[in-house]
């Protein structure tokens, strides 16, 4: 029997980078740096071993390793939702089953990508893994890596019928697919935003937040931005949001972490390291965030 869940995912997720040593290791004392770092400044909950956490490129053991070292920083003060998701329905329900919830508070589950199922399909898919989840599950919609967008009537479909579904990440960039979402989904479900850039239409639109990847390096900022939107505090907020614009764009133009990993870097809070298939930042862009960043009065 699925039972009601809520979604208790609200304003700013940390979609939370991995940081690594000169030597590709896990740099462990950055972590957890980075992540009271989020804690202190307006942080309201972590979603880790995602894409912005480089998981394709992580070890089981890792993974593990990882997920115990977050938990015991946060100790409860936030939530924590973590990524558990693939192209093998059967393989990531075998995930769900076999995997130690304890200490965490909900699962992001991607559409499936690489093999495009239909819309039948990726209900089929999500119901499996909703008969299967003992967490609230977060649907994330990103057609953009994946190749197949999950239609808001899919969408409405999936959380009507499935009650512990309790929200999506949208990262569509549909700004319409998202209204349909908001104005037909059931009480229980929720819209979080998978867009930094997105974010402000998004939460006026009716989101609850946002999975942030500028986030990791300007949490009391765009903290600060939410919280005056959720007021309805629009001037201020508009003048937030405007300085970010450039930033947005430079953040993923040679792909993510690898934006959001210069900055923390420029910061002197990591290594700017990523893993293969991943490369670092152009110095260009590199110098033209760095540049933003110095000319910003927030």
């Amino acid at each position: 029997m699925i039972i009601t869940m809520q979604n208790i995912f609200h304003g700013l997720g940390i979609a939370l980078i991995t940081p690594f040593k000169e030597d590709f290791s896990i740099d462990y004392e950055a972590l957890v740096n980075l992540v009271n770092y989020h804690l202190d400044n307006g942080a309201d909950f972590f979603c880790i071993l995602a894409t912005t956490g480089e998981s394709p490129c992580l070890s089981r053991e890792e993974k593990d390793q990882l997920t115990a070292v977050i938990k015991r920083i946060v100790n409860g003060r936030v939530p924590i939702l973590k990524y558990c998701g693939g192209n093998n329905t059967a393989a990531v329900v075998e995930e769900i089953k076999t995997t130690d919830w304890s200490g965490i508070d909900g699962i992001l589950s991607i559409c499936p990508y690489y093999n495009k199922p239909s819309q039948e399909g990726l209900y089929q898919h999500f119901k499996a893994i909703a008969k299967a989840s003992p967490l609230p599950i977060v649907l994330y919609n990103v057609p953009g890596r994946v190749g197949v967008n999950m239609t808001a009537e899919t969408t409405v479909r999936i959380a009507s019928e499935f009650t512990n579904v309790v929200a999506i990440k949208e990262a569509s960039g549909n700004l319409e697919q998202v209204d349909e979402i908001i104005k037909n989904k059931p009480k229980h479900f929720e819209v979080i935003s998978g867009d930094d850039a997105l974010t402000f239409p998004m939460i006026a639109s009716g989101a609850v937040g946002v999975i942030s990847v500028i986030g990791n390096a300007l949490p009391k900022e765009f903290s600060r931005m939410i919280r005056l939107e959720f007021k309805g505090e629009y001037g201020p907020e508009r003048k937030i949001h405007h300085q970010f614009t450039e930033l947005y764009k430079l953040l993923f133009v040679d792909g993510n972490p690898a934006g959001c990993k210069a900055l923390l870097n420029d910061m002197g809070m990591i290594e700017n390291v990523l893993r293969l298939p991943l490369v670092p930042t152009r110095i260009e862009t590199k110098q033209k965030m760095n540049e933003i960043l110095k000319g910003m009065r927030i």
